[in-house]
């Protein structure tokens, strides 16, 4: 009997990640993939990029409804998304029984798909954890999961040696790479002409790609931290600015809000859009100055591209970085400093700290292999 390994999916930037692995296990004679897509893939505010995946030609098994569009943008909205997420797992565990839960890093619906997943006793293969990123919730999230999950794929050796420290088997951690930096080799690249018809925007000889995401631990608004780096960005009217929507934690519909006012104000210099989509944010990138703001993407797949990325505040605190990346804090004045350094920094080879050639076969062997007896009842690793 083939093996059911379930996929859970919420945000377009995790299914970017996971969409060739996907494949690959839709390709294996071995297993059977189910796909739960979940949180912002159900959005309307996000795009409802749930869309994407079933372009892709993926079948969605299920839907589990977590965020509520209508609902005040705040912590307690956030807890009850949460709420809903348990609920909606427990019934898609009831209709589907995987044999094998997958998912990825950090984010509140991942907690609320393990902790459903470890009452109903399903085994967990967990990617990206050991990382650190002091900035958010997240931080947290992901150490969690890994506590409750079995499988553990790391990024980097580093990361894999933390899982250990957490008390895992080190039998059952794995140090593949980051599964998003061997996306980008195997990339099916847009020409700039065909980026340029889809968007409906110039990419000029200077471009930057913003993506900025609450930081869901500061002390700071996240209106302010837009405002000033938008206030920053204002220095540089010879750029063209593509922005992507913030995910959707508490506090980020104030930042759409405020990049929206930004860009309606500066038509033909700047754009924003849901989601860009694999294909296309791989191609865009090719083409840009620099990668600006606070998502994982600039410290993982960016230097694979050869351009800078300004790491503004705390969010990813902690996650080990190539030397394209420059971090600066929050102020205008820091952000500024930034933005001079990744102008003038040019395009370089860059070390990846991230790439492990196999990744994706590395994660498919051992989830189509590996024993799933006797798996659930764990042993602290003591080291």
């Amino acid at each position: 009997m083939k093996r059911k390994v379930c996929v859970v999916t919420g945000s377009r930037a995790e299914y970017g990640i996971l969409r060739n692995l996907m494949s690959a296990i839709t390709s294996d004679p071995d297993l059977t993939l189910q796909v739960i897509a979940t949180n912002q893939h159900l959005s309307k505010l996000q795009g409802e990029t749930y869309k994407e995946i079933e372009r892709d030609g993926f079948t969605i098994d299920y839907k589990v409804y977590m965020a509520d569009d209508e609902a005040p943008d705040n912590a307690n909205t956030t807890a009850k998304a949460i709420s809903r997420g348990v609920s909606g797992f427990a019934d898609a565990f009831d209709a589907l029984q995987p044999d094998l839960l997958l998912i990825l890093g950090d984010r509140y619906e991942m907690l609320a798909v393990a902790s459903t997943a470890l009452i109903y006793k399903i085994p967990i293969a967990h990617l990206h954890g050991g990382e650190i990123t002091e900035g958010a919730f997240d931080d947290a999230i992901r150490h969690a999961i890994t506590k409750m999950s079995h499988l553990h794929f790391t990024s980097t050796e580093a990361y894999r040696k933390r899982v250990i420290q957490l008390g895992e088997q080190p039998d059952r951690v794995f140090n593949v790479g980051a599964l998003g930096v061997e996306n980008v080799l195997k990339n099916d690249v847009m020409s700039k002409e065909e980026i340029e018809r889809s968007l409906n925007f110039m990419i000029s000889d200077k471009c930057f790609l913003c993506t900025y995401h609450p930081v869901t631990l500061s002390n700071m608004s996240s209106e302010t931290q837009v405002l000033n780096l938008l206030e920053a960005l204002d220095d540089y009217q010879d750029h063209h600015i593509i922005f992507t929507y913030s995910n959707s934690d508490t506090n980020s519909q104030i930042i759409i809000k405020r990049i929206q006012e930004y860009v309606d104000k500066n038509q033909g210099r700047c754009m924003f859009i849901p989601s860009l989509g694999q294909r296309r944010y791989f191609s865009a990138l090719k083409h840009m100055t620099a990668v600006i703001g606070n998502s994982s993407s600039g410290i993982i797949e960016v230097p694979s591209f050869g351009i800078p990325t300004l790491d503004i505040g705390d969010r990813q605190k902690g996650r080990i970085a190539a030397d394209s990346v420059i971090h600066c804090g929050y102020s205008k004045e820091e952000i500024r400093e930034g933005l001079k350094m990744v102008v003038a920094y040019g395009h370089k080879i860059i070390d990846n700290p991230y790439y492990k050639e196999g990744t994706c076969d590395a994660i498919l062997k051992v989830i189509s292999t590996c024993p799933l007896d006797n798996i659930i009842q764990k042993h602290f690793h003591n080291l």
